[in-house]
């Protein structure tokens, strides 16, 4: 998987739009094989990331669970400190 595609279910506050577009412009790109599409095909990826965008929006407001939600700041200190650790040692 993309590293650059985070989990988005059960977080304090939920995610945002701009979130759940920036998943699936990553997701795009990584079907697509383009960072940035050509003139020609623009239009074709620009309607795929809106497509999934809104996919991913209906999966996530669908989405039950019972375990409480996930403290954003927590979570990226944990993802630092797996980081620090990975990257140092």
């Amino acid at each position: 998987m993309c590293r650059n595609i985070r989990t988005l279910h059960n977080f304090s506050p939920p995610a945002t739009d701009e979130e759940v577009r920036a998943s699936a412009l990553q997701f795009v790109r990584k079907l697509s094989g383009f960072t940035h599409p050509s003139k020609a095909n623009e239009a074709a990826f620009e309607r795929a990331v809106e497509r999934v965008s809104s996919a991913a929006n209906e999966l996530l407001g669908s989405l039950v669970t019972h375990a409480a939600p996930r403290d954003r700041v927590v979570e990226a200190a944990k993802a630092r400190e797996r980081a620090k650790l990975r990257f140092t040692g």
